[in-house]
């Protein structure tokens, strides 16, 4: 597939070894990338929980899924599970792992799906391999598929953390990455949503006791590996 536009990462270059280059690029840390991957999911489903309702009567739409690894721990707890990524692929590998859910590849410009018919829609460290040109429409098609009141949450990478600096360094599917910093994307989904919530996550690449308790003290501050923001959509 031609590299789109809208994304300067090809990823179908990688679909083989999606999982192992992020391991290998976190290595350094001593973690696995199922410890990550359960805390951003933790999140999103707190969020769909306190700000949506009872997830399992949800539609939720995972923007730039990857092969699926999200997708994984998210299956079951929604009415249905929709993704969509630029690699055919990518979602060929996904749909092998998540059969459940519904996969398809885009283009990169407009989702293929109609306005409002998402009640959730996410992006997990996917807005850093959109060119600063392209962020807007693509805050705006995250929205466009959502209903009114609908959520979209953007969780991605504090380029104020220096451990994420070396993660993102180490990693080839990186190499086009522009982090963002939170108020950036706050602005985006300021647009055409109200924003509900911004917290710093991971503070420690471990599941500490007293962490856990300090995180929604903490959450405030620019220290933790990635942070997300929740708009509702207005």
């Amino acid at each position: 597939m031609p590299r789109s536009s809208s994304f300067r990462t090809d990823f179908e270059n990688h679909k083989d070894t999606y999982r192992q280059e992020i391991q290998n690029s976190i290595s350094f840390i001593g973690q696995n990338l199922d410890f990550f991957t359960q805390v951003k999911v933790d999140c999103l489903l707190d969020l769909t929980r306190r700000y949506v309702g009872g997830s399992n009567r949800l539609k939720i739409l995972d923007v730039g899924c990857g092969v699926g690894i999200t997708d994984q721990y998210l299956t079951g707890y929604y009415q249905k599970l929709y993704g969509v990524d630029l690699s055919p692929g990518v979602v060929r590998k996904a749909k092998q792992l998540n059969p459940r859910a519904s996969y398809r590849h885009y283009a990169g410009r407009t989702l293929p799906y109609a306005s409002n018919s998402m009640d959730v829609t996410f992006a997990i460290c996917v807005m850093h391999h959109v060119p600063p040109e392209g962020l807007g429409r693509f805050a705006l098609e995250m929205t466009r598929v959502t209903r009114k009141g609908g959520l979209v949450v953007v969780i991605e990478h504090n380029p104020w953390n220096p451990l994420t600096q070396i993660a993102v360094s180490r990693c080839e599917m990186d190499d086009d990455a522009i982090l963002l910093r939170s108020r950036k994307v706050e602005e985006l989904l300021k647009v055409n949503g109200d924003i509900v919530e911004k917290r710093y996550i991971l503070f420690t690449p471990f599941p500490v006791r007293p962490f856990r308790f300090l995180a929604p003290f903490l959450g405030k501050f620019p220290l933790g590996a990635q942070y997300y923001v929740a708009a509702r959509k207005k």
